[in-house]
């Protein structure tokens, strides 16, 4: 891993978070809640446009990335490629 990639990580708000927030089962009921919270992480971290490029850039298709659900992520691909 370049020294690029590990430096955002490291500046990442989620570093001390456990990982298993940004991978809930669903987007409802309790997975409604922990997006959530994860969300509320990524919205308060300074490198989160990084994260989402990470996540674009590796296909990413599990998980919350820069503020993002798969769900979400997918719809800006698709404008993106409609563009």
């Amino acid at each position: 891993m370049n020294r690029v990639m590990m430096d955002w990580r490291h500046r990442a708000a989620c570093r001390d978070e456990d990982p298993e927030l940004f991978f809930p089962v669903s987007e409802t009921g309790p997975g409604a809640r922990e997006t959530a919270r994860a969300k509320a992480v990524c919205a308060r971290c300074p490198v989160r446009a990084e994260c989402l490029d990470y996540a674009f850039e590796n296909g990413l298709d599990h998980g919350i990335f820069g503020g993002l659900t798969e769900r979400e992520r997918r719809r800006v691909h698709a404008r993106q490629d409609a563009a």
